[in-house]
């Protein structure tokens, strides 16, 4: 039977029912090395405020990296545990191998501060990689940028065809979107960098452990300098979740304009077969679930985010046991986020692009009404009234039956006189187009190769490679 950590003034035992629902090892099993490396800074921590001596905390040290190495090679041990967290867990393993001196460890420390740190220090190793597997999916986005910079394929906005882009261009625009997450992630970061251990269980320590020394010893900037929010401050968990659900906002974006681009009626997109899957009725069918499912992923992020808003509102100071929802939530809406870039990466790695058909739809549908406008104003009319006339061009076209470029001379010549002479066939290719958009930012092939020269230098070295295969983090 194990011993509760808080059990002093209880004779009897939790109800089975509540004793599961109370229980929190099956979930944060997961901030078990951080745990020890946070005992690890305690127990010096404790050496340097006279509670232990050097001996005692180099033991200590000692037995608590045995118990690393040990659930390194197994962690059967917590699934075989019926302790009631992953803090109780590493105190049993500990007494265990070293007596009394183990339950001394705890003087002058809780659980509240203890899993505020556990859980800091998670989160950075967590931001660390997921960095990585942002870096990995731009990179696969910049290659396709870098292959498709001449690739022309219709702009859209409303859904509807708007002016002729780059596929190039396009994969860019993510690749931007990612660029802002892994900035907002490393500002949550930054806003993280302090550690609560010593806090207490809301009031501070009574022992006079040297904080920041802690601090710096566990890697972060300075000492948490208020006990109280110490213990009961969740903000970079919700931060990092939004960080989360804002990147997945950008994956599924993404996977709508791939979904559509790989329909039968714009036709200008193949995803591989590792990213695809078939019907079990119809054989001709060739699904894009991997991206479906990126799309319906954001729900699940979203979700969690939501939980903890729900939990964490209106709490009284200091620490509830409210806040044991945050983990679940936490972890679930983590593990998404990177299964999901994993999988962008791939669908980024295996698709295949159609330039010709993509070309010849931008051929169709006046994307060249702008341009055509353009030509009035380079020639004095205004652009509103340029904006008119060409209005009605393409309704004289739509007439026609043909392209602004080959419109009859009776039409352009009742709204287009300006332009006699002018080759409007040479004046309104798609390559044409493409060129005027010679500025920063803008869509022109040289633009393009040079933004995504600007990333591939940028992103160099960041790949996730050194990550399990298995998709652990």
């Amino acid at each position: 039977m194990t011993t509760k950590l808080w059990g002093g003034r209880f004779e009897g035992g939790l109800h089975p029912i509540f004793d599961s629902l109370n229980r929190s090892l099956p979930f944060d099993r997961r901030l078990v090395f951080q745990d020890i490396e946070g005992s690890v800074a305690w127990a010096h921590g404790l050496k340097g405020a006279g509670v232990l001596s050097e001996a005692d905390a180099e033991q200590i040290e000692a037995a608590l990296g045995e118990i690393r190495s040990e659930l390194e090679q197994d962690e059967s041990s917590i699934d075989e545990s019926v302790a009631e967290d992953v803090h109780s867990f590493i105190e049993e393993k500990l007494t265990a191998k070293v007596g009394d001196l183990g339950k001394r460890l705890h003087t002058g420390r809780s659980r509240n501060d203890q899993v505020a740190t556990d859980l800091k220090l998670y989160l950075r190793g967590w931001l660390a990689r997921v960095q990585m597997e942002i870096g990995a999916l731009q990179s696969a986005l910049v290659a396709l940028a870098e292959e498709h910079a001449d690739a022309a394929l219709p702009g859209y906005t409303h859904l509807q065809r708007a002016q002729p882009v780059t596929f190039g261009h396009q994969c860019l625009a993510y690749v931007e979107m990612l660029a802002r997450d892994a900035e907002r992630l490393r500002d949550a970061g930054a806003r993280m960098d302090t550690c609560p251990l010593g806090s207490g269980a809301l009031a501070g320590t009574a022992y006079p452990v040297d904080r920041e020394a802690l601090a710096g010893a566990l890697g972060f900037g300075r000492a948490a300098t208020n006990s109280l929010d110490a213990v009961s401050d969740r903000d970079h968990a919700l931060e990092i979740m939004f960080g989360c659900l804002t990147a997945m906002l950008h994956l599924s974006r993404m996977a709508e304009d791939w979904i559509f681009l790989a329909s039968q009626e714009a036709g200008v997109l193949r995803f591989g077969d590792t990213v695809s899957t078939g019907s079990s009725l119809m054989p001709q069918k060739r699904n894009p679930d991997a991206l479906e499912l990126l799309r319906g992923k954001v729900g699940r992020v979203h979700g969690s985010l939501t939980t903890l808003v729900t939990a964490t509102k209106g709490l009284p100071l200091a620490y509830n046991k409210d806040m044991q929802e945050d983990k679940e939530a936490l972890f679930d809406a983590l593990d998404t986020t990177v299964a999901c870039l994993r999988v962008a990466k791939l669908v980024a790695e295996d698709v295949t692009f159609d330039r010709e058909r993509a070309l010849a739809a931008t051929r169709v549908g006046h994307l060249d009404a702008t341009d055509l406008a353009d030509l009035l104003v380079a020639r004095g009319v205004p652009f509103r009234e340029a904006h008119d006339r060409v209005g009605a061009a393409v309704n004289a076209a739509i007439a026609e039956g043909v392209e602004l470029g080959d419109l009859s001379d009776g039409a352009r010549d009742g709204v287009l006189p300006e332009l006699a002479g002018v080759d409007l066939a040479a004046e309104l290719t798609t390559a044409a187009m493409l060129r005027r958009r010679d500025v920063v930012g803008g869509t022109a092939v040289e633009r393009v190769r040079a933004a995504a020269s600007h990333w591939k230098e940028n992103l160099r070295g960041k790949s996730p490679a050194h990550l399990s295969e298995t998709g652990a983090i």
